[in-house]
């Protein structure tokens, strides 16, 4: 298992990288959610609680699976510099609308705790810009998570 993420990450994170086969690019969706999470420095259960929801209604996954993928991600984004492979990884396989969709989700994680930060905001800033997403998509993206009912299991 620790190969397995070791090989991804090097995919991932080489000075080229290399295309990604289609799981890598769950784990980079899901690494995009988990580091919107951790912005703040608290990872608390709420976002967690969203993410796993976001990956199971994205991926079609039953909770168990959706909070697999979750915690492999964890341990890759904890591995993974703060350089923008998670979302050029994401936006190099989705069109603007999908890119923008995803973003819509890393604000529905940001705001799931109740505690809107600096932190998260800036963050979200810069993947945005990452997404290739303008301010106008940020703005978007927000309004759409703040109206979105939540996510049922």
């Amino acid at each position: 298992m620790k190969y397995m993420f070791t090989d991804l990450l090097h995919r991932l994170f080489h000075a080229e990288p290399a295309p990604l086969p289609e799981l890598d690019g769950r784990h980079a969706l899901a690494g995009l959610l988990v580091r919107t999470a951790k912005t703040d420095g608290l990872y608390s259960v709420e976002e967690i609680r969203r993410i796993d929801r976001i990956l199971a209604s994205a991926y079609s996954l039953n909770p168990v699976a959706a909070a697999r993928l979750r915690a492999e991600s964890e341990r890759l984004e904890a591995e993974a510099p703060e350089d923008g492979r998670f979302a050029a990884a994401v936006r190099a396989r989705l069109d603007r609308d999908h890119r923008e969709a995803v973003l819509v989700s890393m604000w529905q994680v940001a705001l799931s705790d109740g505690v809107e930060r600096h932190e998260e905001e800036a963050y979200l800033a810069r993947a945005s810009e990452r997404l290739g997403l303008d301010a106008e998509a940020v703005t978007r993206a927000r309004h759409s998570a703040e109206r979105a009912k939540p996510l049922n299991h």
